[in-house]
């Protein structure tokens, strides 16, 4: 690869790294106090992909220790919004459960995330944001097949 098309890559990945930066920093302050963007997170997957996933596949997925997602499990499980049950599976593992309260914990992050999406309107119309979700969607699903080839 050239040095052209090496600065055009890290360009990309600069400027994501700097938009996630800035939107994980407004998404946590619209969140419930003792709430942070990995319990959202966390939350937004089981309801995306579907609930019942294990410590492991979830730190699997968010690329962090286990330890790190029983740390991050335990705290929705505190907060009421999963709940751990026993993997049929085996009987000694556990697989998270959303319960309402996660449903509606997420339905309510995003609601309140509504005056930082009308200020973005205001100068990025919707319009654009639906011309280049498709890019942004084909680029994580070639990075997430790099990073989990099965």
């Amino acid at each position: 690869m050239d040095s052209d098309a090496r600065a055009a890559y890290f360009a990309l990945f600069n400027e994501i790294g700097i938009i996630s930066q800035l939107s994980r920093a407004k998404m946590e302050a619209s969140l419930p106090d003792g709430l942070v963007l990995p319990h959202f997170s966390v939350i937004n997957h089981l309801i995306r992909v579907k609930d019942g996933r294990t410590p492991l596949e979830l730190a699997t997925a968010f690329q962090v220790p286990k330890t790190t997602m029983s740390h991050t499990l335990a705290g929705l499980e505190k907060h009421g919004l999963i709940e751990m049950r026993p993997n049929p599976k085996d009987g000694r593992s556990k697989r998270a459960w959303l319960t309402e309260a996660g449903q509606r914990f997420r339905d309510g992050a995003i609601a309140a995330m509504g005056p930082d999406f009308g200020f973005l309107a205001e100068v990025f119309p919707p319009d654009r944001v639906t011309e280049i979700l498709p890019h942004l969607r084909a680029l994580r699903e070639v990075m997430d097949r790099e990073r989990d080839p099965d």
